[in-house]
Order: C-alpha cells, then structure tokens, then sequence
C-alpha cells in the first residue's frame, strides 16, 4: 500500500513537471509530429486489421448464437453496431493500443534513462519531463479519435464482408439494423472515453519507462508494468465512464 501510494506521488509530482510552458515551441511541435507519427500514424494498420476481423466474427456470432425465428432478422446488424460504437472500438481498441502503443513509450524512455540520455537533458538545464513526455500525450490523446473512427468503420465493413463473401446475413437486413434506432450520442460516447484512455497509456507509460532504475532488464520489467497498469486503469476508468456517459 505505501508502494502504491509512494508511486501516485511520483506519477503527480512527474506529471506537474510535463505540463508546463514548452521552452521552445518550435522543438515541441518538431517532437509532436514525430511522435504522431511514431505512436499514432503507424498504429492505423493494426486497428483496421483487427477491427475489420473482429466485427466480421461478431456479426457471424451474433448470426448463429442469438438471431432466431422469434427475432427480427435485422437484429444482428443492430448489435454489431452497438458493440462496435460502445465498446471495442473504445475500449478494447485502447487495450490493445495499450499494449503497442505503451511498451514502445516505456521501452523508449527508459532506454534514455539507462543510457543516461535524459542526465544529459538535465544537466543542459531542460525539462526533460516537458521535453519527452507532453509531446506523446499531446500527439496520442489529439489522434485517438481518429483510430476509434478508423475502428468503427473497419468493424462495419468487416461486418458487410460476412455478407457479400460469407452469405451468412442478407446486405439488406444489416444495412437496416445498423441504421436501426441509431443514436449519434454513442459515437461521442466512444470518442470521449478514448481521450481518457489514450492519457492513461501515454502519461503511465511515460511514468513507468522515465523513473526506470537498472539496466535493460529493468527497462524490460517496466515495460510490463506499464501494460498491465495501463490496462488496469482502462478497464477501471471504462466501468466509470460508462456509467456517468449513458445515463
């Protein structure tokens, strides 16, 4: 207990010291494009593989395991949706982000630590928590809603592939359950629960790969450790989320 509370004060005191007023806004924006590029750009071909896969094997499964002759045949395009907008390409997308995305944070970070690269800010007199860590949070929590886009439309897509390749729905009927009451306020929904998340994997991982102390085994433990924080968080700050934003 007084480990974990120890390490919220760092992460506090570490996060106090990355939002400040960038000393040179032209590196901060040199840094933001890099890092967009890095942790956001290079992440759109993983989210739209796994998306396209998962919302075709979620419009087969709710196809043979819940459609019936008592329910309307449009009942399988309808769920899909609603899974894909409330949940996976929110939430289970930023898990798996947590994954790609946090370990590279961490494992970038605290190889500068290790190798002393981040001493050597220091004794230029730069802030380095400034300097590293503030242009990923910016760069993750600005492109996130364009992946959870990008999911949502790859998993609709997957889903009309299982009808046109597949047979397993009529492109009708899941045309009209994905249109089916639909409600705009669930994508907001989504959009503004990855904002949290994509803070979370960014400002955790940052903490965990910048306060490394040892060698490259510790730089490997840490970035474990920021996964499995990570998605901890995720899956806590999901349950909140979800309840204050769909009452």
């Amino acid at each position: 207990m007084f480990k974990a509370l120890q390490q919220l004060g760092s992460y506090m005191i570490l996060m106090g010291r990355t939002f400040g007023r960038p000393e040179r806004w032209r590196m901060f924006f040199k840094q933001y494009a890099k890092e967009l590029e890095q942790l956001g750009v290079n992440s759109i071909g993983i989210v739209l593989l796994i998306s396209f896969f998962i919302g075709a094997v979620i419009c087969i499964q709710i196809k043979l395991n819940i459609q019936s002759a008592w329910m309307p045949r449009f009942t399988t395009g309808f769920v899909t949706r609603e899974i894909m907008l409330l949940e996976f390409s929110s939430s289970i997308m930023c898990l798996i982000l947590a994954g790609k995305v946090g370990s590279n944070i961490a494992s970038e970070l605290g190889t500068m630590r290790v190798t002393q690269q981040i001493d050597a800010l220091e004794i230029m007199g730069v802030n380095s928590a400034n300097f590293l860590i503030m242009p990923k949070i910016a760069a993750l929590v600005s492109f996130i809603p364009v992946l959870v886009s990008i999911s949502i439309f790859a998993g609709i897509l997957g889903a009309y592939a299982t009808a046109w390749f597949g047979g397993i729905i009529n492109a009708e009927d899941l045309t009209y359950g994905l249109q089916y009451s639909f409600t705009e306020w669930f994508v907001w929904c989504g959009i503004i629960k990855s904002f949290f998340f994509a803070f979370i994997i960014a400002s955790v991982s940052s903490f965990f790969g910048y306060t490394v102390e040892g060698g490259s085994i510790a730089v490997g433990k840490a970035s474990t450790d920021a996964v499995v924080c990570s998605s901890i968080l995720i899956l806590f700050s999901d349950l909140f989320l979800t309840q204050l934003l769909t009452k």
